[in-house]
Parts: structure tokens; sequence; C-alpha cells
């Protein structure tokens, strides 16, 4: 059972599992949170208190300290399974990074889509709103406003000043 180091090898693997075998092919994710146990703390505060004594270097000083994580604070996991029964094929991925766990879930139904037989949508937002596929992209106009579907919206009056029209007498 591979486990993947980057989420993107992760994704194009799976994707290419997907593919292949879509009927047969499943995704599982599992979020965990565990409670430090005793032991567990003292060796944070002990490894906290270690690195508060360490001189800084000149060198270390102008890179960012990354930021620690408190000892009383829970361990958050967030695992992925891609798994083919037929083939015993299962790639797996686990990150506790918490920026990261929304991105995979998005991504996740990009991948869903090939199990669903649906066309997979273009990667690039340069797409036209009216493309073949047949699904209605929102259309962001001058005022900021969100339109649906490939029917222009009307222009708005010039802001400050704007005359509506006399109607003449006949």
């Amino acid at each position: 059972m591979p486990r993947f180091k980057t989420s993107q090898e992760w994704y194009e693997q799976s994707s290419l599992l997907l593919k292949a075998r879509p009927t047969s092919t499943r995704i599982t994710s599992k979020y965990t949170v565990l409670n430090p146990s005793a032991s567990k703390i003292r060796k944070r505060q002990k490894y906290a208190a270690k690195q508060a004594e360490k001189p800084a270097d000149s060198a270390r000083s102008s890179s960012p300290t990354p930021t620690q994580q408190s000892p009383e604070e829970p361990t958050t996991t967030f695992t992925l399974k891609t798994y083919d029964p037929e083939s015993g094929t299962c790639l797996q991925y686990e990150t506790n990074k918490a920026a990261e766990v929304g991105r995979l879930i998005g991504n996740l139904g990009r991948l869903g889509r090939s199990m669903a037989a649906l066309p997979e949508i273009p990667e690039d937002s340069s797409a036209p709103a009216g493309s073949a596929d047949g699904v209605s992209t929102p259309r962001i106009d001058e005022g900021g406003d969100v339109k649906m579907g490939g029917v222009p919206a009307e222009p708005k009056p010039a802001a400050g000043g704007a005359k509506k029209k006399k109607k003449g007498k006949k």
C-alpha cells in the first residue's frame, strides 16, 4: 500500500486508477482527532523548553520560525484512501495541515466525475461560458452581479446624471 508524500501525487495516481476502473474503485476519507496522552504532553513541553533555550543563529533569524503546537492541543489527521478490490490497489495520503484539507475535499468532487461517467471539467478558468458540455457556468458582469446562462446582461446606466428620454408629443 503506497503512502504518498504529496497530495498532488495521490491525486494523479487516484485519477488514473479511477479512469481505469470507475465502477469498482472507491475513495474513502477519515478525519481523526486524537487527544494527547500525559506522556505526549510532557514530551512536547520538554521540546518546547529546549527550543526556547536554543540561541537563535543569525541565519535562522531571517527566516520565519514555524508555529509550534501547544502541548494540550489535540492531534488531527485527514486520511484519504483510493481502493480497488479487483486489482487490490490501495493508494493512501495523510495530512495534518488544515489548509490542505479543504483543497483535498474540493478535489474529491473532480475525481468523482469519472466515477459518475461525467465529462471532466477543464482546469483553466479561460473556458467560455457556453461550453459544449451543456453546463451553465456563472459570469460576473461589470456591476459585480453574478449572472447564470448565456444571455448577456442589460447594460446599467452610467452613474451620476443619467437622464431619462422624454417622449415627444404627437
